[in-house]
């Protein structure tokens, strides 16, 4: 999986740092950080954070590394799919696919609209922008963004693996 696995390791840390960022301001705040606070947080100007987001696009929700756990815990696997020939099946049938809804119900109105044209009126990313009036850059930051948030929640709900 992971020679398969198409973004490089130093992409795939800033995006866990992003995340890191995402749920400490979140816990701080009370509300979803802004990019501008994540930004400065990250120590990153505006354009610097957006570039970052932008060279993330494709950024997963699940990584190969939630399943394979170094330190010799038990696996996401392990932890979650029930005993089941199809261990996805089990995880979409139980508490995970409530956590993701969950995750999207936590969005900011904005990266909330755009998952909804994403993946259910499966719009890509010109009709997106076109619709929210971005570019369709923008709106690949926007979607990585709202990827990096789900996953800092789920990872708060002990879905995914640590930052």
């Amino acid at each position: 999986l992971r020679s398969s696995d198409w973004l490089p390791r130093s992409l795939r840390q800033n995006m866990r740092k992003i995340e890191a960022a995402m749920s400490a301001l979140q816990q701080k705040l009370g509300h979803p950080p802004n990019e501008s606070e994540v930004a400065k947080l990250l120590k990153l100007s505006l354009a610097d954070y957006q570039d970052m987001l932008g060279d993330g696009g494709g950024h997963q929700l699940v990584y190969y590394e939630d399943f394979h756990d170094n330190e010799g815990s038990d696996n996401f696997l392990d932890r979650y799919a029930v005993d089941d020939a199809d261990p996805l099946k089990s995880l979409m049938e139980g508490d995970f696919r409530q956590a993701v809804i969950d995750s999207i119900d936590a969005l900011p109105p904005r990266e909330k609209m755009l998952m909804g044209l994403y993946y259910e009126e499966e719009m890509n990313l010109k009709e997106i922008g076109a619709v929210m009036g971005v570019s369709e850059s923008r709106v690949s930051q926007l979607h990585t963004q709202a990827v990096a948030r789900m996953r800092a929640t789920l990872r708060e709900q002990a879905w995914t693996g640590p930052a």
